[in-house]
């Protein structure tokens, strides 16, 4: 793909000083704008934000300080770079225009590589600012979240932990919630229960997932319910401790929200599979998303431990119709099945299921 020209915007009164220094840059590749005056100036550097600026001091309209000022007010051209052009018995009111916030100045009459040599300059200096500014943030980034972690780490050893059987209810629709719960080992299912008795399974969550912090950020009571896949150890975090460690560090505050919003987008996508997709369809990808959490990693084959009403539940659909679906994966060879024990033999093969 070509890279985009580099815009230099000239902004000079005098014909033919404007002209003949468009046409070097022209030369050089570059793409010129030009203004006649410095309202124009201000205008076109508003509509086009050039990578770089050349500015006479004496203009009509509006001199060159005025163009400096304001575009130094404005977010969007502030840190454009921006170079003087000056007759030599100007030389002398370049203090003034450095001290407003100036890069550079050339004097008339100047050389082409003279022109060239402060352009490139001026554009390299600004990339090398940019580099490090975007470095310096994602060390910034890096430090928090490596701090929240072991934050979290922290505080979830010093927390009280609890153990839960299979099958065995963490909370129920309705409850307040005085904890935050983190999964040490095992596994959690969030479900709803339908008017009629059917459930619809919201999350399958594994080892270092959160749960039941919705809860206790909104201060609301559980909107599902919450129960062990299987023996299951659990770190409870105090509501107090929680508040505080959000308040304490960003990081903290920016990893739970960037979770309530993952929740939010994977109820919008369940939402959509349930209305679009084949029930043959949403088994696969309920199997595939269980391989992610519990399977074995980087492997084409894993095996996973979940029921079938479990199964029916994260499909929407009633058990006889999993259990069909599973016969068929069986005899396509794609899968194994014992008891609540299911064998992905091929987890590629799986996820090329159509509808």
């Amino acid at each position: 793909m070509k890279k985009p020209l580099t815009t230099v915007l000239i902004i000079e009164d005098n014909e033919d000083i404007r002209e003949s220094t468009a046409e070097i840059l022209g030369l050089a590749d570059y793409n010129v704008v030009v203004a006649d005056n410095g309202k124009k100036g201000v205008e076109l550097a508003m509509s086009h934000l050039p990578d770089i600026i050349l500015c006479d001091i004496m203009m009509p309209v509006l001199d060159g300080y005025g163009v400096l000022y304001m575009l130094s007010k404005n977010e969007q051209t502030a840190g454009i770079p921006f170079i003087f052009i000056t007759a030599k018995s100007e030389r002398t009111d370049m203090r003034k225009g450095m001290e407003m916030g100036a890069d550079d100045y050339l004097t008339k009459p100047f050389g082409d590589m003279e022109l060239l040599n402060a352009i490139e300059t001026r554009l390299s200096k600004r990339d090398v600012a940019i580099k490090s500014t975007m470095k310096t943030h994602s060390l910034d980034l890096l430090l928090d979240e490596a701090k929240s972690a072991k934050l979290l780490s922290e505080l979830s050893e010093s927390s009280r932990q609890r153990n839960y059987k299979k099958k065995q209810t963490v909370y129920s629709e309705g409850d307040h919630l005085s904890h935050v719960f983190m999964i040490k080992s095992g596994g959690v299912r969030t479900y709803m229960v339908y008017q009629d008795g059917r459930e619809i399974a919201t999350g399958m969550l594994g080892p270092g997932e959160f749960f039941g912090y919705d809860s206790v950020l909104l201060n609301k009571p559980c909107s599902d319910n919450a129960e062990t896949l299987d023996n299951t150890e659990l770190n409870l975090l105090s509501r107090e401790d929680f508040h505080s460690l959000l308040f304490k560090n960003p990081g903290i505050s920016k990893k739970f929200i960037e979770l309530l919003s993952g929740n939010v987008r994977e109820k919008q996508e369940q939402l959509l599979k349930l209305a679009y997709n084949s029930v043959r369809k949403r088994v696969a990808d309920a199997l595939l998303s269980l391989a992610e959490k519990f399977g074995e990693k980087g492997s084409d084959v894993s095996t996973i431990k979940i029921s079938r009403d479990d199964l029916a539940a994260m499909v929407g659909t009633a058990n006889e119709t999993v259990s069909r679906t599973l016969s068929d994966f069986k005899d396509e060879k794609l899968i194994e099945k014992e008891a609540s024990t299911i064998k992905i033999l091929s987890i590629l093969k799986l996820s090329k299921i159509k509808q």
